[in-house]
């Protein structure tokens, strides 16, 4: 299994539990196909550089996890579907294989 990262960028207008909800949901789809999240980090709301769906706020996830490179097309997929999700950002990490 790889290493990688994801960063998430969510509505910030979600309280807690919503937000709880769409970090779960993007670790799920990281265990239910073979990976394993090794840490999940909430950077918390930040200012954007720019204007992004309407929002200048964004709350911040990072999560650090391995799988197989076959499990980031699924990740990807149910990222693009998941309205919280702003932006999103996954990055094979060298560094940490």
């Amino acid at each position: 299994m790889k290493a990688y990262e994801l960063m998430l960028l969510i509505d910030p207008s979600l309280d807690e539990e919503a937000l709880a909800a769409v970090v779960e949901k993007a670790t799920g789809v990281i265990t239910s196909q073979g990976g394993t999240v090794d840490s999940s980090e909430n950077w918390g709301k930040r200012r954007l550089a720019f204007e992004v769906n309407g929002k200048t706020d964004g709350d911040y996830t990072v999560v650090q996890f391995h799988t197989v490179p076959s499990a980031i097309a699924e990740l990807d997929r149910v990222l693009h579907i998941t309205d919280p999700v702003f932006r999103f950002m996954i990055v094979r990490r060298d560094d940490l294989a």
